[in-house]
């Protein structure tokens, strides 16, 4: 996770730093992370 130019949100695969990355926005990333707080997500 980094913090980018514009206040965007990077994540990435620690394990494949040269594979893509998925970039939020501060609003995106502030639901996404509500999201995973609130168990929202299960594993399938």
């Amino acid at each position: 996770m980094a913090f980018l130019d514009g206040g965007q949100v990077g994540v990435r695969d620690s394990k494949n730093p040269g594979g893509p990355a998925l970039v939020f926005t501060p609003a995106e990333w502030d639901i996404f992370t509500s999201g995973v707080a609130g168990g929202e997500f299960t594993r399938a």
